[in-house]
């Protein structure tokens, strides 16, 4: 149990260090090469972030824990909605582009929906899985396509960014995203000892424990981003770690092993689908997340968490 608590501590740190070396990284490339932060947030930081998401779920349901692996991915993304962006916009209020309100945070609600109406029948098929990862590529291609419309503001050459060498922001980004994604799995693999040692059901490891471990790369990098005064990279990691959860590592996790929902439920669903709507109507009416509104998405979530665990 010593052990467990001394890796929960240590996954923490590992974690945290590793956000600030890939914001610095990707926040970087995104200004020698004129690409958008956002792009780099939806694209790059939000698959390096879902790694510990991925490896988690394919694990799961092999070895037949298919509802943590489930749980683990609806998780994620309800920890990343509520606890993550409320966060980060109490620590500094996120500015949200047009694109992101208009395009980005919709596909997400769909996809949202999407899998709650999958999952109805209690059952999650190849056929499902199938359809998700169809509606990813369609994702990935429509915003690849957008970056070449997306650019940076020109540089004043005072940015320290801008006289970083491409080797060394990518350097950065590769040891950021192997710090987030080791430092979460020493997380996870105590936390889930910790609470299997109370009887704790897989179902609400995997919506709680699991999520929470797997989506600290996504809270370290987005609250250190909005800090820094990166919301592009902070909302872009966000949202597009949700697709990436419920379309690729879902999708690509249904493919290789189909799965049934287990004790996952109608509300654990419906808090999936809401916090996404509630998150695009913050966005929606000033193109920015106040701090206000960031501390009413991180009080539904404690109200989530406690009706979980109790």
């Amino acid at each position: 149990m010593i052990l467990s608590i001394l890796g929960i501590i240590a996954g923490v740190a590992i974690v945290v260090w590793g956000a600030d070396r890939l914001t610095e990284g990707a926040s970087a490339i995104a200004s020698r090469m004129g690409v958008s932060e956002i792009v780099i947030g939806l694209t790059v930081v939000a698959l390096g972030t879902s790694m510990p998401e991925f490896s988690v779920s394919i694990l799961s349901a092999l070895k037949g824990a298919s509802d943590i692996a489930i749980g683990n991915a609806m998780g994620s993304n309800i920890f990343n909605t509520l606890l993550i962006v409320g966060m980060a916009a109490m620590v500094a209020p996120m500015t949200i582009t047009k694109t992101t309100v208009k395009k980005d945070i919709p596909f997400a609600l769909i996809a949202s929906v999407l899998l709650m109406i999958l999952c109805i029948d209690g059952r999650f098929s190849r056929i499902d899985a199938a359809v998700l990862i169809a509606m990813f590529l369609f994702y990935m291609y429509i915003t690849l396509k957008d970056a070449k419309k997306e650019t940076t503001p020109k540089d004043d050459g005072n940015d320290c960014r801008q006289h970083m060498k491409i080797w060394q922001a990518s350097l950065w980004i590769i040891v950021g995203l192997a710090c987030l994604v080791g430092g979460s799995n020493i997380f996870v693999s105590g936390a889930v000892f910790v609470a299997q040692s109370f009887n704790i059901s897989n179902a609400v490891i995997g919506l709680t424990i699991v999520a929470g471990g797997t989506s600290m790369p996504e809270l370290a990098t987005s609250v250190v981003a909005a800090k820094k005064g990166n919301s592009g990279i902070a909302i872009g990691n966000v949202i597009g770690s949700n697709v990436f959860n419920i379309l690729f590592i879902l999708g690509t996790t249904g493919l290789i092993c189909p799965m049934s929902i287990g004790d996952i439920t109608q509300i654990d669903m419906t808090m999936l689908v809401g916090s996404m709507i509630m998150l695009w109507l913050f966005s929606f009416t000033k193109l920015n997340i106040e701090r206000w509104e960031g501390a009413v998405l991180f009080a539904i979530f404690i109200a989530y968490m406690v009706y979980l665990l109790v």
